[in-house]
């Protein structure tokens, strides 16, 4: 039998990464990375190489099934014979050492330094659907003047008029359990057309891996629907809400009895360290981190209980209990998961955080 294994990683554009895809035939069944070989491709042509030493090599690190390929139709049919995959990779130079651009292997390193501390982390991707031109959010006017009418009734909101794009949030959705990514829930947010999911909660390097193929099957399933995903901070000036990647974390000290002195020690830490985490928490964000729309201004650090304005959320119930989590709304949509939780990491259970230039 023959299965289908297609390679993702992230390229080399800036300042935000995308991500890229293609398709490798394979002898099946697949039973693990093991059977899924190294891949070159041609790094002039995703920012990462110059066409004189274009040749770089893809390093399959994490695998599920390819819910996007689905049961045979025919005895023929090999792209739908089961055991397809999706193979998320490393990018590594020739010699088998990480490309620059693999954010990947530095959290890598992060996560096994700080294994002890088992620190487990949640996403919540807001990001914004678009018409397949990409001109404008899904379903809304060419001309501002006609524009939805304010915020207030789109979040979590229920019907045609209040939510757009429902069909493909509920495609992406199954295709998310089907192959077996931690996805927490789904809804429809303050925008109209944007909406969010949610990943975790899990380590540092599977939320971030889980969180990358999860936007790669968005813009997968959105070519089935003519719809474009995006990930812009902010999608439409003005009094519309920006999108983020809020990030939840804890620790075993956090989740413990009394660990909401832990918590408000890593908050404390992590104003100290403020500017460097902006400088990986998305590109844009200054449109975005406003002090408006549920945002603190992007040159202010505060934390506090329930407040969904502050840098750092902890939640009420958090508060309530003692112990538990805490949320970092400083995250653009468009930020690098890997440098996200490597800058959490870092800067909580290490000695504080330093962005590379």
């Amino acid at each position: 039998m023959k299965a289908a294994a297609e390679y993702i990683w992230i390229d080399g554009q800036k300042p935000t990464k995308k991500l890229r895809s293609k398709t490798k035939i394979l002898d099946g069944p697949i039973n693990g990375l093991s059977d899924i070989p190294m891949w070159a491709f041609d790094g002039s042509s995703t920012c990462q190489a110059g066409t004189a030493n274009s040749d770089l090599i893809l390093q399959p690190v994490f695998m599920v099934p390819d819910p996007t390929r689905g049961k045979p139709r025919t005895t023929t049919s090999c792209l739908r014979g089961g055991g397809n995959v999706l193979v998320l990779c490393e990018v590594l130079l020739p010699d088998f050492t990480p490309h620059e651009s693999n954010t990947r292997a530095k959290l890598r390193i992060a996560a096994k330094r700080y294994s002890r501390h088992k620190p487990l982390f949640g996403i919540e991707q807001e990001y914004t659907l678009y018409d397949a031109d990409g001109g404008r959010p899904f379903r809304w006017p060419k001309v501002s003047t006609a524009f939805p009418a304010p915020q207030g009734p789109y979040y979590c909101g229920i019907g045609s008029d209040e939510v757009y794009g429902r069909e493909l949030i509920e495609a992406h959705t199954a295709a998310c359990l089907k192959a077996g990514l931690a996805v927490a829930g789904t809804n429809a947010e303050v925008m109209p057309a944007q909406w969010e999911f949610q990943i975790g909660p899990l380590g540092p390097l599977e939320v971030a891996d889980e969180l990358w193929l999860a936007r790669w099957l968005l813009y997968r399933l959105g070519e089935n629907y003519g719809i474009s995903a995006k990930l812009d901070p902010k999608p439409i000036s003005g009094d519309w809400n920006g999108a983020g990647a809020h990030t939840n974390f804890s620790t075993r000290e956090t989740r413990r009895s009394g660990g909401l002195k832990h918590i408000k020690e890593a908050c404390e830490r992590l104003g100290k360290f403020h500017l460097e985490h902006i400088k990986v928490y998305g590109a844009d964000n200054d449109k975005r981190l406003t002090g408006r729309h549920e945002t603190c201004d992007i040159k202010t650090f505060r934390y506090g209980i329930g407040d969904r304005g502050a840098s750092i959320r902890i939640p009420a119930p958090v508060a309530k209990a003692g112990c538990g989590y805490f949320e970092d709304r400083r995250p653009a949509a468009n930020v690098d998961p890997y440098e996200a939780c490597r800058a959490i990491l870092e800067t909580v259970c290490g000695k504080g955080f330093k962005a590379e230039d």
